[in-house]
């Protein structure tokens, strides 16, 4: 059964990341596989579901990788090569060399952990992923075909980045997660800020067609993506949706955040929303979201599978995770007015 809040305060703060997607795009700018990725119009599944108009950001190929994650750790990598080398020409024999000395480590489901080993791949680094012994082994091949070590452990995702932080400060490594925590913001902040590129690509779109969507759905495990494209939908889009954080019922870890006032964790079984099966939010967003987010559902495994297989009748293949929003739009029905958008957050084959 669907929990909902709606907690947005009056007042909002300063955030600790950064919502402009100036600096991700400029990178991207020279990336030979970047392209924005389609913002589809479904206007017969919109019917189904009751509502006006339902646009679908299709993240199911972004940059070879089949994940929104892409565009956040190779953005987080670069950017702290830039810093450590002092440029921002990353084929400069000076950042080469400075890269050539950087190990890159984090925990992941998948997808975070493909975007970090890319991108060291890419800028000369050496990269490490932690996976647990739920991530399927194709996904640790897909990790090495880009030339990063990977380290298995046993147990779920938290185990994983247990292990990661260990083996950080044992070995004098970059510690490069997707999460925050009080006194680990930096580098997570980086990471959203790649995750703005996303937001921005829908702006311009909606801004050249002048149609702007009235709700907009976003899942959320840690919370990064959820946070960074509400953030940005804050400070950047001319029309103003109602933004509703979606979770599984398994794992409402921003939730029990916001009605607690503090991070709290969210103890549960496990859920076939594996990218979003995460127990605790990242600081960030948790401080961001209270005051972007308008609402807070949660979906059961059962309506997200509905969801996927609804998805893949109009042609889209995606995960539970990726189909989560469009799970929560239908529990939600916000009404034959409404223009919606949701995030296809990853391809068939997606980890986080």
């Amino acid at each position: 059964m669907m929990q909902h809040i709606n907690l947005r305060p009056e007042t909002t703060e300063a955030r600790g990341f950064r919502v402009s997607a100036d600096r991700p795009l400029a990178l991207l700018q020279a990336c030979p596989v970047y392209t924005a990725t389609p913002l589809h119009s479904a206007s017969d599944l919109a019917g189904g579901l009751g509502v006006s108009s339902l646009w679908l950001k299709d993240e199911t190929r972004r940059m070879r990788l089949g994940s929104f994650k892409a565009l956040g750790g190779a953005f987080a990598v670069a950017q702290m090569i830039s810093e450590a080398s002092g440029t921002d020409d990353l084929n400069a024999s000076s950042a080469r060399t400075i890269a050539a000395d950087m190990t890159f480590i984090t925990a992941s489901a998948g997808n975070h952990g493909l975007s970090v080993a890319a991108g060291a791949r890419i800028f000369g680094a050496r990269a490490v992923i932690v996976l647990s012994s739920a991530v399927p082994e194709d996904f640790a091949d897909r990790i090495r075909a880009v030339e990063a070590e990977v380290v298995r452990v046993e147990g779920s995702y938290e185990d994983s980045v247990a292990h990661a932080m260990k083996a950080a400060e044992a070995n004098d490594w970059l510690l490069l997660a997707d999460g925050s925590w009080e006194g680990y913001t930096e580098r997570p902040a980086l990471v959203m800020e790649g995750y703005t590129v996303l937001a921005e690509e829908c702006r311009a779109e909606f801004e050249a067609s002048g149609t702007w969507p009235t709700h907009v759905f976003l899942q959320a495990g840690v919370g990064g993506l959820a946070a960074a494209v509400a953030g940005h939908i804050r400070d950047y889009w001319s029309e103003q949706p109602l933004i509703t954080v979606v979770e599984p019922e398994a794992a409402p870890c921003l939730m029990a955040s916001v009605k607690a006032g503090k991070l709290t964790r969210a103890d549960g079984p496990l859920s076939n929303m594996g990218r979003l099966d995460c127990k605790d939010a990242s600081l960030l967003s948790f401080e961001s979201l209270r005051l972007d987010a308008d609402n807070f559902v949660t979906i059961s495994d059962e309506e997200a599978l509905a969801a996927v297989d609804l998805l893949a009748h109009h042609g889209i293949s995606t995960t539970p995770s990726g189909a989560a929003p469009l799970a929560a739009l239908k529990e939600t029905a916000p009404g034959v007015e409404s223009r919606c958008m949701i995030i296809v957050s990853e391809g068939a084959t997606g980890g986080s």
